[in-house]
């Protein structure tokens, strides 16, 4: 929205209007991005469940099958660009966060086997309360607090979401406590890739380490939870993780990597509050779970909570520019 102009006031859009573009155009760009893979992420949940194998399963599946495309990218560029495959510094600063991937991935894949879908939402969607705050004593990121508090509409929506739902898993504080350790291996990789981003790895590279490196730590959990169930893979489980490793190992974590350059973690953890109403939607489309209509206010809070948040925090940045 633009800032308002009083009558008495001269016409100042010639001032500096290309560098007011050039400097909101990564932001928008990275907004986008976070909505994109916010998308991708709430398609993912219910690829995950499809085949009907545990999660750690197709978690470790995925990484496999992300880290083979990586690198073929990277060789292909390299063939025809003769751009230098990753450094020593690039892994070094992209092993941290690969490793935090692969804790968050194997565990909240295999949780969503071992609690009901609600629990595992609902916890997950708390990580902004860890997020905001470090991002600040990390990164002196000074969150909005006006425009943030624009998450609390979207907290009950969520809380109407996940108490309305059909609870179509079986809700054991174990399982529970295995979505509390993801999140906090989510957390660990989103502080630690903006860590990256900041020092100027390159998304391809950094993308092709992570997924390479995430092996480390996602293998044992498929050991110690799966490992009979690994190998053979049926032809549901083979097409959920190739569609997993195009959608959401290239392309969901390529573009939030992408946003952490021009978008604040507290606006980040935001916009992906709004991940549990799309995995409603796409889990109904996909996978035929009913949404009921205790649901629907929620859903209505969660999109207009995360949107107020966006449009206020951005009408905060045009005003102070000016």
């Amino acid at each position: 929205m633009p800032a308002t102009i009083l009558s008495t006031e001269l016409p100042t859009v010639n001032t500096r209007p290309a560098a007011e573009q050039n400097s909101r155009a990564p932001q928008t760009l990275g907004l986008l991005a976070v909505f994109g893979a916010a998308l991708t992420f709430a398609i993912s949940l219910s690829i995950v469940k499809w085949p009907g194998i545990p999660g750690s399963v197709i978690a470790w599946w995925r990484l496999i099958g992300s880290s083979v495309l990586w690198w073929l990218f990277l060789l292909i560029r390299r063939r025809r660009t003769g751009r230098p495959l990753p450094t020593l510094s690039e892994w070094k600063l992209a092993t941290p966060p690969a490793l935090c991937f692969g804790i968050n991935i194997s565990l909240f894949f295999l949780a969503l086997t071992r609690t009901s879908v609600a629990h595992a939402d609902f916890i997950s969607s708390m990580s902004p309360l860890i997020l905001i705050p470090a991002g600040f004593v990390f990164f002196a990121e000074q969150p909005r607090w006006k425009a943030l508090r624009w998450g609390g509409l979207s907290a009950i929506g969520l809380v109407i979401i996940l108490s309305n739902g059909s609870d179509a898993g079986v809700a054991t504080i174990g399982g529970d406590l295995l979505v509390v350790a993801g999140v906090l291996g989510f957390a660990g990789y989103q502080l630690l890739s903006k860590r990256a981003r900041a020092h100027g790895v390159e998304p391809f590279d950094y993308m092709t380490i992570v997924m390479t490196v995430a092996l480390v730590t996602a293998t044992p959990v498929a050991l110690a939870t799966a490992g009979g169930d690994l190998w053979p893979l049926s032809a549901k489980a083979w097409t959920a993780v190739a569609v997993l490793s195009v959608m959401t190992g290239m392309v969901g974590h390529g573009m939030l990597y992408y946003a952490h350059r021009s978008v604040p973690i507290a606006t980040i953890s935001m916009i992906q509050t709004s991940q549990p109403t799309m995995s409603t939607f796409w889990a109904w489309v996909l996978l035929g779970e009913t949404i009921t209509l205790g649901q629907v206010p929620g859903m209505a809070l969660v999109t207009i909570g995360v949107a107020m948040a966006v449009w206020a925090s951005s009408r905060t940045d045009r005003r102070t520019d000016q």
